[in-house]
């Protein structure tokens, strides 16, 4: 979760709890996404870059 804690520790929200409900308030107010296809899969979703996660760190 450290992209939430970038995220909220930038906007000086007082919790990451605070952060992730002003994150989905803010996404679900949002327009212009795409209507899913068939196919698609969870992961097509992310937020992170497409790379590989690393093991070292289990809160990624």
């Amino acid at each position: 979760m450290r992209i939430v804690d970038t995220w909220r520790f930038a906007k000086r929200m007082p919790s990451r709890a605070a952060a992730i409900r002003e994150l989905l308030k803010r996404g679900m107010a949002a327009e212009g996404f795409l209507e899913v296809t068939d196919g698609q899969k969870s992961k097509d979703f992310s937020v992170f870059p497409d790379e590989p996660a690393s093991l070292d760190d289990p809160a990624e």
